[in-house]
C-alpha cells in the first residue's frame, strides 16, 4: 500500500526530478568536460588505477581529483544534516539543495580550460544530492546512480514472483522506474550537450530550485 503520508523528500516525484537531473549531470561531465563521471564514480577509480599503473600519472590525478571531490561532499553534507536538523527555519535538506544550485550555476561559466575545476564542482554536488537524499517511499534508493537501485529491484522482482506480495512488486517498480527516469535523464543531457554545451548544466540548476520549491510549500 502507498503511504499517504510519506514527505515530499521522500515522495517518487521529487525521487524522479533529482534522478533525470543525476543522469544528466552524469552525461554532461562525460561528454562535456573530458569523459569524467560525476555520480558514477567506481568508473573514476578503474580509470584512475589503470592510469597510475602504466605510468600516466596526470591522468591519473584527472580521474582522482572528482573522486575526492565526491567522498568530501559526502562529508560536508554530513556536517551539514548533524548542525542544522534541529534547524527550526529552513531544512537542512533545502540549505543542501541551494549548494548544490550554486556550483553548478558556476560550473556552466567554466570554459573547457577549467573542465577539471568542473568535474571537481560537479562531483562535490553529486556527492550532496545522493547522501542527503536517501529513500523514496521508505524505500532506500540513490538518485545519481543505477547498480544499487538494479541490485534492490531485482531482488524485489525476484521475492514478488515467488512470494506474490505485491508491496514487493510496488517496491520493484520504484526502483526500476527510477532506473528509467535517470536513464532518460542521461540521454537528453547527452543530447543537449551537444546542442547546448557547457551550459547544458543549467538545466540541473532549474529542477533543483523546483526540488526546492516542493519542499518549501510543504513546510508551510
Amino acid at each position: 500500500m502507498k503511504n499517504t503520508t510519506t514527505q515530499t523528500s521522500e515522495s517518487f516525484l521529487l525521487s524522479a526530478i533529482l534522478s533525470f537531473s543525476g543522469g544528466l549531470q552524469d552525461a554532461y561531465t562525460y561528454n562535456i568536460r573530458d569523459n569524467v563521471f560525476a555520480n558514477a564514480q567506481t568508473g573514476n577509480v578503474v580509470l584512475m588505477s589503470q592510469s597510475f599503473l602504466t605510468g600516466n600519472w596526470q591522468s591519473g590525478i584527472h580521474y582522482m581529483l572528482p573522486l575526492l571531490s565526491f567522498a568530501s561532499g559526502i562529508f560536508i553534507t554530513e556536517q551539514i544534516e548533524a548542525r542544522f536538523k534541529s534547524n527550526q527555519g529552513v531544512h537542512w535538506r533545502q540549505i543542501v539543495l541551494i549548494i548544490e544550485i550554486l556550483l553548478l550555476g558556476i560550473v556552466g561559466f567554466l570554459p573547457r580550460e577549467l573542465n577539471m575545476l568542473a568535474n571537481i564542482l560537479v562531483s562535490f554536488s553529486c556527492a550532496m544530492q545522493v547522501q542527503t537524499f536517501r529513500t523514496v517511499h521508505g524505500y532506500g534508493y540513490a538518485s545519481t546512480m543505477c547498480i544499487g537501485n538494479l541490485r534492490s529491484g531485482t531482488e524485489s522482482l525476484s521475492k514478488y514472483l515467488r512470494t506474490r506480495d505485491k508491496p514487493l512488486l510496488y517496491k520493484a517498480l520504484h526502483f526500476f522506474g527510477i532506473i528509467l527516469i535517470f536513464a532518460i535523464g542521461a540521454g537528453i543531457g547527452g543530447v543537449l550537450s551537444t546542442l547546448i554545451g557547457i551550459k547544458t548544466i543549467w538545466i540541473s540548476t532549474i529542477l533543483l530550485l523546483i526540488v526546492v520549491i516542493m519542499m518549501a510549500k510543504e513546510s508551510r
